[in-house]
């Protein structure tokens, strides 16, 4: 069994179609970046542009998914 990094870091890959990740991995993925997330705005004050902009991009894409 493979394990997950608790964070996905900015410099950390990114699927760049969320399309065709399954839907059990982009929980996955949203996991990660909201926990980067936290721990940007508790660290350095306020979140990467990296890591909102990858936090926005699942919020579409799980959108997306809802709307089919």
């Amino acid at each position: 069994m493979m394990t997950e990094k608790l964070h996905l870091t900015p410099d950390d890959g990114f699927p760049e179609d969320l399309g065709e990740v399954a839907d059990q991995q982009l929980q996955v993925l949203d996991s990660q970046i909201q926990r980067q997330l936290d721990y940007e705005v508790v660290a350095e004050g306020e979140p990467n542009p990296e890591t909102e902009f990858r936090h926005y991009e699942l919020d579409e894409e799980f959108q997306s998914r809802e709307d089919r």
